[in-house]
């Protein structure tokens, strides 16, 4: 088994790119949303990607293994993946682009949760408690007390898509306790992303059919989202970070979690002038620095265990 190693200025500078391309997706979404249904174009850039997959897996003489005990994971996982992008597409049409992507990467707080509840080794510790403590204040915090918005949509409206964000979060610590809790744990990286983009683009095809979220103008910047959406942020980001997570210590990966919401709120005050409630600013920042400290735990960790040897 290849041994992980700490992170260095290549890693470093990598998962940078990473969470700045994670947190731009929200935005991109918002910025179409006009020419093609957020969920339409989902479920394109997940067909897309899945294409772009299966010539990798060609090229890397690598093949799906159905009959291994995967199978009925990888449905769910699936189902879980599309249901997930279905909430955020369906909350991008009410909320903004910087609010989608805050509570979206909230993940890591229900995936401490969840792992918590199903494996003895992932058991919590008092730095998670508290993170996760922090993060909950956040939420409550942003979700009341709300002050009007003129220039965005009813604010009851504004509410039901910062839920719907948050509830894709959920089910994306969903999707992530099932794969650590499966066979898909031992399976390939690649062949867990196949299972998500296939389930994505066919669940999503049929709720965009269903809901009437079919039309698409094809302008060029439509174009230029579909090439980023299904090159860039589901196919050759998500190979990086498979290539990252063999090669580099998980723990210190997870840290950089916290960066892809300011990159996502960040982008969404510059490029679609989004404005950002005072409130929501300082609910923010207590999610992400609940994130943060739920995500260190093995950094701190191993701190210790450096300063106990010395």
């Amino acid at each position: 088994m290849t041994s992980r190693q700490a992170l260095d200025t290549r890693a470093s500078s990598l998962m940078l790119l990473l969470c700045a391309l994670w947190g731009l997706q929200q935005v991109v979404l918002k910025a179409t949303a006009a020419d093609i249904a957020p969920i339409m174009q989902i479920a394109l850039r997940s067909g897309a990607a899945a294409v772009l997959l299966s010539l990798w897996m060609w090229w890397r003489k690598e093949r799906m293994h159905v009959n291994d005990g995967t199978l009925r994971a990888g449905l769910l996982v699936g189902c879980l993946f599309a249901l997930e992008f279905l909430l955020v597409g369906e909350g991008l049409r009410h909320t903004s682009a910087s609010h989608a992507v805050v509570f979206l990467y909230t993940a890591p707080i229900f995936v401490a949760l969840g792992l918590h509840l199903k494996l003895p080794s992932e058991r919590l510790g008092l730095v998670q408690w508290l993170g996760i403590g922090l993060a909950f204040a956040g939420i409550v915090l942003t979700f009341f007390g709300r002050a009007p918005q003129g220039r965005l949509s009813d604010p009851m409206m504004m509410l039901w898509g910062d839920a719907l964000a948050l509830m894709a979060g959920m089910l994306w610590a969903a999707t992530t306790v099932v794969v650590r809790c499966s066979s898909l744990a031992s399976a390939p990286a690649s062949q867990t992303l196949m299972y998500q983009l296939v389930g994505a683009f066919v669940l999503l095809l049929v709720a965009a059919l269903t809901l009437g979220q079919t039309h698409i103008h094809f302008t060029p910047g439509v174009w230029a989202s579909l090439v980023f959406q299904s090159v860039l942020v589901s196919f050759a980001s998500f190979l990086a970070w498979f290539w990252l997570l063999r090669h580099y210590l998980a723990s210190r990966l997870g840290v950089f979690s916290f960066l892809t919401p300011l990159f996502g709120m960040g982008f969404g005050v510059w490029l679609l002038d989004e404005p950002l409630e005072p409130r929501f600013l300082l609910g923010a920042t207590l999610v992400l620095a609940g994130v943060m400290l739920v995500s260190s735990q093995g950094w701190l960790s191993a701190a210790r265990a450096r300063r106990a040897r010395t």
